[in-house]
């Protein structure tokens, strides 16, 4: 039951406004004691021509505002607040999650529509360093997101394979490239030799001339420079795939940089025909004052091409191949001004499109010494943050078990601490607004007790124990409960109550705004919620047979949230800790 189109309807019936618009519009007060819904009448003000507090206090009294389900409706100040039966509440809630746990929180409003999300996008023959994960991530969540939303997700990793940056990489290789070192650790000796690169640049200005003539050269597709280009590539998208695997991300389009190379030409006789594209310093460009931005480059001077033209190819590409009603990319924020160029040279160019092409930025990734940089060589692997996170959690694992008495084997331990390390790192990217910076803590990524991963995936375990040991004392661990569940009014069990209810808005403003932490938020405040309930409440101990059955239905509902929200973030649950 969606309780705020439920309100929406019986607000729509004495006033000129449509029900999801209501619903849309209706809050969650702040405190419990004002009510469990408010419409704020701000918005009737000018049509009913009447101030807000005489609106809420007439509407309140409206007898047509009134449903079993409701206990009362009360105005203050210019809201009417709404509360309702917490019972009725709680029951069903709780049965629609238990009756239809496959499609919790899910929707159709994306039915026939198609998204595209670009992610992670790392450059090949480069470590894959923690700032890629952060849109690898943001956009794996997004994608899962989405597509709960019914629409259809194709997944894009545009992979860095082209630039100037290659004939550099070509040159160094020339100079300082070990064969075999290339063989036993292809990434390692890439990344020294591009370090080298521009250590030597700093000081050998001609060093940058070979790099430009080397990626000239690639652009024509010379022999030599097309051979070592697709060993480095083939190289790097190997290691990519296998740390994928462990994060659980896939793509359904590896098209990178280099494959839009070719169909360049036709942009820029397009936008020659559409007059757009003139020439300044040598280079040609698209100028967009009319849009307060720069210039837009589309090919330098040198004639060679530049993000900006291989991106407008690549939608154009899209657009003609996927048909895309939404095509999302998800880029660090300093990116922001060439995604506004890109999308404004579209726009300019006629296409209507552009209006659809939505650029999600977001922050930096730090440690406690600050940013790193592959250029300068001061990086850290997502591989080597994974590796180090889950050897912690071994260890916190384990020393609780020792502390609990739980006989877990050396080989469960580590299964488990695979999966609560990957979780802890993956929530850290997610908990909070994206374009937020985010600065590593191990203390506070693996505190068991705090707003982190470790914190929910042990919630879920918890529960799950609690059912399992229901069914050892004769109750069934799927148990709905029936018209028992409307015995559950308490305090704490309404907030969890609340709070599996609030699952549909979170997903969908999720989506809106493009914001994950939306959901991880929601997954949060379940957890918490249900740590007060099982703190405050007996379970398995209650000497009310239906009442006991009804709080094992709460927990079974729990379950199915908990996982299901963790699954559109990519972290993983585990049945025990």
């Amino acid at each position: 039951m969606d309780y705020k189109m439920e309100i929406g309807k019986l607000l729509s019936s004495v006033v000129e406004k449509e029900a999801n618009e209501i619903a849309d519009l209706l809050e969650i007060p702040p405190q419990r004691n004002l009510g469990d819904y408010a419409f704020p009448c701000f918005t009737l003000a000018r049509v009913m021509r009447k101030a807000p507090p005489v609106i809420a206090s007439e509407l309140a009294g409206d007898k047509k505002i009134a449903a079993p389900w409701l206990e009362r409706v009360v105005p203050t100040g210019g809201y009417i607040n709404f509360f309702v039966n917490r019972g009725a509440f709680v029951k069903a809630v709780l049965e629609d999650i238990l009756l239809h746990p496959e499609s919790f929180f899910q929707s159709d409003e994306g039915g026939g529509k198609t998204v595209l999300v670009e992610y992670s996008s790392p450059n090949i023959a480069k470590p894959f360093h923690v700032g890629h994960a952060f849109t690898t991530l943001l956009g794996h969540s997004l994608a899962r997101i989405y597509e709960a939303l019914g629409y259809k997700v194709v997944r894009m990793n545009h992979l860095g394979d082209y630039g100037t940056q290659f004939g550099k990489l070509i040159v160094a290789y020339r100079l300082w490239g070990d064969e075999k070192a290339l063989a036993d650790k292809p990434i390692d000796e890439l990344l020294r030799i591009y370090v080298k690169f521009h250590q030597e640049e700093k000081n050998n200005p001609e060093l940058t001339t070979q790099g430009r003539e080397a990626f000239r050269l690639l652009e024509e597709r010379n022999e030599e420079e097309m051979a070592l280009w697709s060993l480095f590539r083939d190289v790097s998208l190997k290691e990519f795939s296998v740390l994928y695997d462990k994060l659980g991300v896939s793509f359904e389009n590896y098209n990178g940089e280099s494959f839009y190379s070719d169909k360049i030409p036709a942009v820029v006789s397009m936008l020659e025909e559409k007059g757009l594209l003139v020439e300044s310093e040598g280079a040609k460009v698209v100028m967009l004052e009319e849009y307060n931005l720069p210039p837009c480059i589309i090919l330098k001077s040198d004639g060679t091409t530049i993000y900006a033209s291989r991106d407008i190819a690549s939608v154009l590409y899209r657009k003609e191949t996927y048909a895309f009603d939404k095509n999302i990319y998800v880029v660090g924020s300093p990116q922001a001004l060439h995604f506004r160029q890109v999308f404004a040279v579209l726009d300019k160019a006629g296409y209507a499109f552009s209006k659809d092409c939505v650029h999600v930025g977001f922050g930096l990734v730090k440690f406690a010494d600050g940013k790193f940089s592959t250029r300068d060589g001061n990086i850290v692997t997502l591989e080597d943050l994974l590796r180090e996170t889950v050897a912690k959690t071994h260890e916190i694992i384990k020393a609780n078990a020792v502390v609990r008495d739980t006989r877990m084997s050396d080989e469960e331990i580590k299964e488990i601490a695979e999966k609560v390390g990957l979780g802890a790192v993956i929530y850290t990217f997610v908990k909070s607004g994206r374009e937020r910076d985010i600065v590593f803590s191990w203390d506070e990524m693996l505190d068991f007790e705090g707003d982190t991963a470790p914190y929910m995936i042990y919630t879920y375990a918890r529960t799950r124990s609690i059912l399992r040991k229901a069914v050892e004392q004769g109750f069934s661990s799927d148990t709905k409960g029936g018209d028992s569940l409307a015995l559950l009014s308490s305090e704490e069990e309404f907030e969890v109550a609340c709070c599996l209810e609030g699952f549909s808005d979170a997903v969908k403003k999720a989506a809106k705004s493009n914001e994950p932490f939306m959901v991880a938020r929601q997954v949060a405040s379940l957890a918490r919620a249900f740590n007060r309930f099982y703190n405050n409440t007996p379970i398995l101990s209650d000497e009310d047979e239906k009442r006991k059955a009804a709080r094992l239905s709460l927990c079974h509902a729990v379950c199915i949230a908990i996982k299901k929200g963790t699954e559109l973030l990519g972290i993983p649950v585990v049945e025990r800790m």
